[in-house]
């Protein structure tokens, strides 16, 4: 949520931030409400004090007392509905861009940072991973579809195998090379978790609420994992924490009708690790570019070919501060796609969730930043793999790094 100090005495500064992102983000209101919100609480504190004067003249001014108390309660009544009214006002409003941010309306305006390796040639007519896996038997969209709907999949033999061996490489990587503690998370959160991380209200359609219950099925593990240190204070000394979470993910992809519907890019269910990072604010920029380096890793040693990317301003994500995006190269798309997003929230969900933490004793708590990224999404992994590893006879050759994991298996064939 935006820092209502901060707005109140950067009105100016604000409002052109926020035109940054590219929309009608209208943050006028706030000042009427803000100076009606300041002018209750002056009120209220000098009744108070006024009422405390008069505790001191004893019984006779009991009724003048009285008559006091009646005016506050009227008054904290009216503050407490402000209060609520400001908040719901704030939580529609997505982060300020920071400084470093490009300007920009879509991905178009996105700049490339770096490359690694050079996307993948064939001299045959390569496959779409969606035909490939149906071909070898470990994808099976016809019949996820019979039994729950479209954008769902069955993996099948060698592909749940493969699924499994990329989630135990992705988390032993995180947590024995990268300093993570590993996290499994429920996968049910509450209307507040989704509030503080900025998926609630906004996106409310995007969810999958649960029938009766203040739940929602989680969209990624950075939810319930950022959400264990909701409306706590820290130890300073403590930070940065680095949390990683294997979780499946739910998402109903409002909007996103006929885009992607073949294969493993956007499914309503899929597997993803992610990381998560509490930060002191002066640390939190060199700490996304750690984060951003432990999710390349991964595709580095997996052998794909990808780019990173600096989102502009219009393509950010609503709590982000600033983006980076690994994409790897998809021969069926041919082009880059988004297989991780790594962000650094400064203290936009920690304000939502009321994090914050202390250097000792009789210091002023403080909000920390928050950061997260995808260590990566397993399912555009695999369809990565497919794609980029398979050869004119139908197999997928298996990543060197990921053979242990596959019990010695080099490569998926035709049976």
């Amino acid at each position: 949520m935006l820092d209502v100090k901060f707005l109140r005495e950067n009105f100016e500064k604000a409002t052109t931030a926020m035109a940054r992102r590219g929309k009608n983000h209208d943050l006028t209101p706030f000042l009427d409400m803000d100076k009606k919100r300041r002018g209750l609480i002056v009120e209220v504190e000098g009744l108070q004090a006024e009422r405390n004067a008069k505790s001191k003249a004893g019984a006779e001014a009991r009724d003048e007392m009285k008559a006091l108390s009646s005016k506050i309660k009227v008054l904290e009544a009216d503050l407490k509905i402000i209060d609520e009214q400001l908040e719901e006002f704030l939580l529609q409003f997505p982060n300020l861009p920071n400084e470093r941010v490009p300007d920009g309306t879509d991905e178009k305006d996105n700049v490339e940072v770096r490359r690694h390796l050079e996307p993948a040639t064939f001299d045959f007519q390569p496959l779409p991973h969606w035909d490939l896996g149906k071909n070898l038997g470990i994808l099976d969209s016809e019949t996820a579809g019979k039994v729950t709907g479209s954008r769902f999949m069955f993996l099948k033999g060698a592909g749940a195998k493969l699924e499994r061996a990329l989630i135990n490489f992705m988390l032993d990587l995180h947590t024995e090379n990268h300093d993570y503690t590993e996290i499994f998370p429920p996968q049910i959160t509450h209307e507040r978790s989704m509030i503080g991380t900025g998926q609630l209200p906004k996106f409310k359609e995007d969810m999958f609420k649960i029938e009766g219950w203040d739940y929602y099925l989680a969209p990624t593990a950075e939810v319930p994992v950022t959400n264990i240190h909701r409306e706590s204070i820290l130890d300073g000394s403590a930070l940065p924490i680095n949390y990683t979470a294997f979780s499946a993910c739910f998402r109903a992809e409002a909007g996103s009708a006929g885009r992607d519907t073949r294969g493993l890019i956007r499914q309503h269910q899929f597997n993803k690790v992610e990381l998560v990072k509490f930060t002191r604010p002066e640390d939190s920029y060199n700490e996304l570019e750690k984060l951003t380096g432990h999710a390349e890793e991964v595709l580095k040693q997996l052998g794909l070919p990808y780019r990173v990317v600096k989102l502009c301003a219009g393509d950010m994500g609503f709590s982000a501060s600033l983006t980076y995006d690994l994409e790897v190269w998809m021969p069926s798309y041919d082009r880059y796609v988004e297989i991780s997003s790594c962000s650094n929230f400064e203290d936009f969900q920690a304000r939502r969730a009321a994090i914050r933490f202390k250097d000792g004793v009789g210091s002023k708590p403080a909000h920390v930043h928050t950061l997260n990224g995808s260590g990566i999404a397993i399912g555009r992994a695999m369809a990565a793999i497919i794609e980029n590893f398979q050869d004119k006879d139908g197999r997928i050759h298996i990543p060197k790094v990921l053979v242990p994991y596959m019990k010695g298996v080099e490569a998926i064939a035709p049976k």
